[in-house]
């Protein structure tokens, strides 16, 4: 009888792999960068809040709510469910990886500073606008003619790591099905970390980011958002008025 281990005749002995050692805290790291469940504050309760709220709680990630009114952020937390939270406007950035303004451009300044943005308490925080500075139903930027709204958005809240993100489909597109058709999501920022914690959380709600460059590309975003908002109260679906490859 061979002894476990021992090359049977004719065949060539086991060969032994050299493992890699690799730090326990150094997997941890790894480990924590690809599914770390992150703290997403979002700043408003309209319907936007609620679609990527749904997809980022589905993701695994914890969702605080805060609006202008407690009593609709209270009702957003209760039809969010799970573990969701309604906090006062200047908590909900607390220890959060990224927070999201979703409010009307016509809020936002209101928005804001409730929230302590203006008193630096989003610095260093990655805060996504989706907002659209636009006149309703026509198309044309609220802004002046060599500013976006997204910066307008770093200049109220100083320090915060602005990203223009989500700002070109309607909630609608972030409570499909699983499975359906991804959505490519143009986002632009200054901060690599910012962009790569947006990219993520894009991704969780089954678009593909797309990195356009730096927060100065945001006004041509907002552009093609107003682009696309002219076509649609004029009747024609934008998606035919762009090439396809």
């Amino acid at each position: 009888m061979l002894a476990h281990g021992a090359a049977r005749p004719g065949r060539h002995p086991r060969r032994t792999h050299r493992s890699v050692r690799i730090g326990l805290p150094t997997v941890a790291r790894m480990i924590d960068e690809k599914t770390r469940a992150k703290r997403i504050g979002i700043l408003g309760t309209g319907t936007l809040a609620e679609a990527l709220g749904t997809g980022w709680l589905r993701a695994g990630h914890e969702v605080v709510v805060g609006g202008r009114s407690p009593d609709k952020a209270r009702a957003l937390a209760d039809r969010l469910g799970g573990d969701t939270r309604a906090v006062p406007l200047p908590e909900v950035g607390e220890g959060c990886d990224a927070v999201l303004l979703a409010v009307l451009w016509s809020g936002v300044e209101d928005v804001l500073r409730a929230a302590g943005a203006d008193r630096g308490v989003l610095a260093g925080t990655a805060l996504i606008d989706p907002t659209n500075a636009v006149e309703h139903g026509v198309g044309a930027l609220l802004t002046g003619p060599d500013e976006s709204a997204a910066q307008r958005v770093a200049a109220l809240a100083p320090g915060a790591r602005v990203v223009k993100a989500f700002h070109l489909f309607p909630a609608a597109a972030w409570t499909r099905p699983p499975g359906a058709d991804p959505v490519t999501v143009a986002i632009c920022g200054d901060d690599a970390e910012a962009l790569r914690v947006t990219g993520e959380l894009v991704r969780d709600v089954g678009g593909v980011p797309a990195v356009v460059g730096p927060l100065q590309r945001a006004r041509q975003l907002e552009e093609a958002a107003g682009f696309v908002i002219a076509l649609a109260f004029a009747g024609f679906d934008p998606a035919t008025a762009v090439p396809h490859a």
